[in-house]
């Protein structure tokens, strides 16, 4: 992986075809996405395919919530868990992955601890 910086903004590059034009994830979880939406495009051919997979994933290492929209133009409004958010793009593919942040089913010391452990059984 190479990281660019820039006085606004960290782009990261994967293979010189990802590039994260926003988040708030640890650098961890941004790795893992960007590998999961390559092994995504690799894997499927619709968008709605590429997205169920990376959310699938998402959900069974970081617990339960997230959301996953791909494709080539689109706009969004939504409300994620600080920490869970990133949009970036793979070519001409756009990527937003975050956490919903209005699960009732858990606080948000539940949801950061779920975040927390998911990185740490992706390190082991």
């Amino acid at each position: 992986m190479v990281c660019q910086f820039n006085s606004s903004k960290a782009e990261i590059m994967l293979e010189g075809k990802a590039i994260v034009l926003e988040t708030d994830m640890p650098e961890s979880m941004q790795s893992h996405v960007l590998e999961l939406a390559h092994q995504a495009l690799d894997l499927h051919e619709d968008c709605k395919s590429i997205a169920q997979h990376i959310k699938k994933k998402f959900d069974e290492t970081y617990g339960l919530s997230w959301n996953c929209v791909v494709g080539v133009d689109f706009g969004s409004c939504i409300t994620h868990l600080s920490g869970s958010f990133i949009f970036f793009n793979v070519e001409m593919m756009e990527f937003l992955v975050f956490k919903d942040g209005t699960d009732s089913s858990e606080n948000k010391d539940e949801a950061i601890g779920a975040l927390l452990k998911g990185e740490q059984n992706r390190n082991m």
